[in-house]
């Protein structure tokens, strides 16, 4: 009893075989069918190998949502040589509560303007990369994902500039950060530079900025003004920089962080007094930061996804060029019967033809 219930069992799994087997006595290979099998296994070949390098690479998702974060301080990360020395001019912030923040973390380090050979090219570089980040949008996720080197640096004789370079801690409100003419000193009103003491004549506030970010440092990551650079033909000018900042969390396969991007409108005169131009000398980035915070994910594609596709891949080259083959072998059979029916009845016209003489003889 057993044994027939296993045979019941075993024969109602056969009649479920949704891949019989056919005997090899049937199956006849034939050349055209070995030449789309070859051609088949060749495209499989290529479209995997292709299909392995789009698994292989990554992209970046954008989110946007409210920044909810405004008891942190936000660091400002300023790199700026100007062509003053030193002890001649001062930076510091002053906040939208004139709130003015120490500058104890920048540090005044006599240079050389001029930059040299291996310099400018760097810097070349650097705003070639930037008129392409302009029109082209996407090579941001390129710069998300790599790293690119930093500028040299050199000194040569003589040192007629000054470099400000270090971090700030600030608020995260609108604030103005600025490079004027004398060392800033505390006031009851928000605060003051000793600029009665600076001649006119030693005035030049043509300058580079070698690098301007906000949050956290990281290596590789290109702001926007980065590699700018304004050379002044007054003594008297005012530049002006109008920031936005948008903070950004930065999560990829390498680093982990917390950054912010910002966009900035650019605006320059010069100090008048006699046409009426007012104003300050000096070097003005006004900043405010935005209330919408972006969330940059690197994604890759999941294995199970690569898997389905590369099934899909194959299956689909198998169904389409047995389908491709048993169609041309239709038409090649077609086009075969009727040039041998033609033959056929030409034959038999002619041996029709051929008795009808042979009657008539």
């Amino acid at each position: 009893m057993r044994r027939l219930t296993k045979k019941k069992a075993l024969n109602l799994v056969k009649e479920l075989d949704a891949f019989p087997k056919v005997p090899e006595s049937y199956v006849e290979s034939t050349a055209s069918g070995g030449t789309v099998s070859l051609i088949a296994f060749t495209f499989m070949a290529a479209l995997a190998f292709l299909e392995f390098f789009v698994y292989r690479d990554t992209w970046m998702k954008y989110e946007y949502e409210v920044d909810k974060d405004f008891t942190s301080k936000l660091r400002i990360n300023v790199d700026i040589t100007v062509a003053m020395k030193c002890q001649y001019i001062g930076a510091d912030v002053l906040d939208l509560a004139e709130t003015m923040v120490a500058s104890d973390g920048l540090e005044y380090e006599p240079v050389n303007f001029e930059l040299s050979p291996q310099q400018r090219l760097w810097q070349l570089t650097l705003l070639h990369i930037q008129e392409r980040l302009r029109l082209e949008h996407s090579l941001q996720d390129v710069l998300f994902k790599s790293a690119i080197k930093i500028a040299p640096e050199d000194s040569p004789a003589p040192l007629n500039a000054c470099r400000i370079h270090g971090h700030l801690y600030v608020n995260k409100v609108a604030g103005n950060f600025h490079i004027t003419v004398g060392k800033s000193i505390p006031h009851p009103r928000g605060h003051a530079h000793l600029a009665a003491l600076v001649s006119h004549d030693s005035f030049n506030f043509s300058h580079r900025i070698n690098h301007l970010s906000f949050g956290e440092m990281i290596p590789g990551i290109i702001s926007t003004l980065d590699g700018t650079e304004k050379v002044s033909p007054e003594s008297n000018h005012m530049f002006q920089y109008f920031i936005t900042i948008v903070p950004t969390k930065l999560n990829t396969y390498k680093i982990a962080a917390d950054t912010h991007q910002y966009s900035v409108t650019e605006r320059e005169r010069v100090i008048n007094h006699a046409l009426g131009s007012h104003g300050v000398s000096g070097i003005f980035m006004k900043y405010d930061i935005s209330s919408l915070m972006i969330r940059v994910t690197e994604q890759h594609m999941p294995l199970w996804q690569f898997l389905v596709r590369l099934c899909g891949i194959i299956g689909g080259i198998f169904s389409t060029t047995g389908m491709l083959h048993g169609v041309v072998g239709f038409l090649v059979d077609v086009v075969i019967f009727t040039q041998d029916t033609s033959l056929a009845v030409q034959e038999n016209s002619e041996t029709s033809a051929l008795m009808e003489n042979q009657q008539q003889h």
